[in-house]
């Protein structure tokens, strides 16, 4: 098992016997104290931050990791389906793993999915998809003396701000990060 001055942004490790991706790593070395490494992790089960600090001579173990490019097909209750473009593998992932990427999610969109030990784990998205807005009220003509908007229900049910001018039907960008109207498609 390598050290814990090896390990990198982007890996998985397991700690406390949970599996936890590292965001970033801080090699520290305080006057005459003895050396550390200061990682800064989430835990891909529960989604929660922490920084955890180790001796440099600590043994960590590094979680054999795949990423793969899926394919959305179809929700059914709790249960969302993925197929594999390359070997059409069929992947159900339940509604508790994916958490809020089910509001950006349409039949034939792809997502990352991060494999470890052949188990999915988590699943990322493109920073922006296109999503189409199926219901929303007209704007009020002579409303525009400053950036005025409207809610707007999207084809996967989230609900967003809009500007008054968009309209039902239109297929509009939506940012994947806080869910915010970037512009029409």
């Amino acid at each position: 098992m390598p050290a814990a001055n090896d390990i990198r942004k982007g890996q998985v490790i397991k700690h406390n016997g949970e599996p936890h991706l590292v965001m970033e790593t801080q090699h520290r070395t305080p006057g005459n104290l003895r050396a550390f490494v200061q990682v800064k992790m989430r835990n891909l089960r529960y989604g929660k931050a922490l920084d955890q600090r180790f001796a440099s001579t600590d043994t960590i173990e590094v979680l054999p990791t795949e990423r793969r490019t899926l394919e959305f097909s179809y929700a059914d209750r709790d249960a969302f389906a993925f197929i594999d473009p390359s070997t059409y593998e069929q992947i159900e992932l339940s509604a508790q793993t994916l958490g809020d990427v089910s509001n950006f999610l349409t039949p034939g969109g792809k997502v990352d999915v991060l494999f470890v030990d052949d188990k999915p784990i988590t699943v990322e998205l493109p920073s922006t998809v296109t999503l189409k807005i199926v219901e929303s009220a007209d704007g009020i003509r002579g409303d525009t003396t400053s950036n005025v908007q409207k809610p707007a229900k999207l084809e996967t049910g989230l609900v967003i701000q809009v500007p008054l001018f968009v309209k039902e039907g239109e297929l509009v960008r939506v940012s994947t990060a806080d869910g915010a109207y970037m512009g029409r498609a």
